[in-house]
């Protein structure tokens, strides 16, 4: 026994320790071993042998879990002491960030548009049917609606799928001429390469009296505000289908990185597609009451802005906090 207590108090690592506490109580440690040999003994020698065996397990133990928190103590400092972080480290990195470059995108927008005296609107994430598809020309069973797999709850209420709900309370509480544009998060029900739970759209809606917003209006301004964004690029708008805009184009630019020659990501076509548009359909407006009005609304993902403008090919990456990603800003 004294030879196990001197081992005890000798070693150096809680490993080592633990080594020594099943070479004496293990199933096959030597007080185990001596408490098996009870069986063979009677009467008082008995009482005394397992008294005697009862101490010294009780002393081993004391000096095993005092020996414990010592060596418990000193691992923990000396990890601390390895991992400690000197702060000064920080002060010789001089580089200046532009900012994530999600929100780096969002401002760009922002700015061009509040320079043409667009105001800044926001709305809640969670909407109802009504906002979020039913004003926006979407009844129930629409087909469209298949497009935009969403997150409901259980009292009917959703989180909304685009920022297009904004457009609708904007104008359920102002009277035209109405200039805004709404930018925030959106959700959706779809995770992969170029899609996320969560991402974040900016849209904007002008609204005139009689018909002076007109698509004439609307493709000058994306043309000039594509230019703003990518530079010198050539700008195209497609004919399409929304449901809350008639008539309704996608809006594409010339590929940014093959200059238009075709190459791998504009699938060899030399276009990308970047926004959406159209000419506000008449049922939108009667559902918020308006008359005698005329309107063009659009809106782009700013992922998708982002990814091109800082050429990231991952959207992920814009969410994983990787610093070999986020230091290149």
């Amino acid at each position: 026994m004294e030879t196990l207590l001197k081992k005890l108090q000798n070693a150096h690592d809680s490993q080592e320790l633990e080594s020594i506490r099943i070479e004496a109580l293990g199933k096959k440690g030597i007080i185990t071993q001596k408490f098996s040999e009870l069986r063979n003994l009677e009467g008082e020698e008995k009482k005394n042998f397992a008294q005697k065996l009862n101490e010294i397990k009780q002393n081993f133990e004391t000096i095993y879990h005092a020996k414990k928190i010592d060596l418990k103590t000193l691992e923990l400092k000396a990890s601390l002491e390895k991992e400690k972080i000197d702060p000064t480290l920080f002060q010789s990195r001089t580089h200046r960030s532009i900012g994530h470059p999600i929100s780096y995108t969002k401002d760009r927008i922002i700015d061009y548009f509040m320079q043409l005296g667009y105001e800044l609107c926001i709305g809640p994430l969670v909407e109802d049917d009504f906002h979020n598809f039913a004003a926006l020309n979407l009844p129930e069973y629409h087909p469209a609606r298949d497009m935009q797999d969403t997150f409901y709850f259980k009292d009917l209420m959703l989180l909304r799928t685009h920022t297009s709900p904004v457009q609708i309370r904007t104008m359920q509480s102002q009277t035209p001429p109405i200039k805004m544009i709404c930018p925030g998060p959106t959700f959706r029900r779809d995770y992969d390469l170029t899609h996320t739970p969560m991402f974040h759209q900016v849209e904007g809606l002008v609204v005139d009296n009689d018909n002076k917003a007109s698509f004439a209006n609307l493709k000058y301004t994306l043309e000039d505000f594509l230019k703003y964004m990518f530079g010198d690029v050539k700008v195209r708008f497609r004919s399409s289908f929304f449901p809350f805009t008639e008539p309704s184009a996608e809006v594409d630019i010339s590929c940014v990185f093959c200059k238009g020659n075709g190459c791998r990501v504009c699938s060899n076509t030399g276009w990308l597609e970047v926004l959406g548009c159209g000419v506000v359909d008449e049922y939108v407006f009667e559902a918020v009451g308006y008359k005698n009005v005329s309107g063009y609304a659009f809106g782009m993902g700013i992922e998708r802005l982002a990814m091109l403008t800082c050429n990231v090919n991952d959207l992920r990456s814009f969410f994983e906090t990787d610093l070999r990603v986020l230091e290149q800003f």
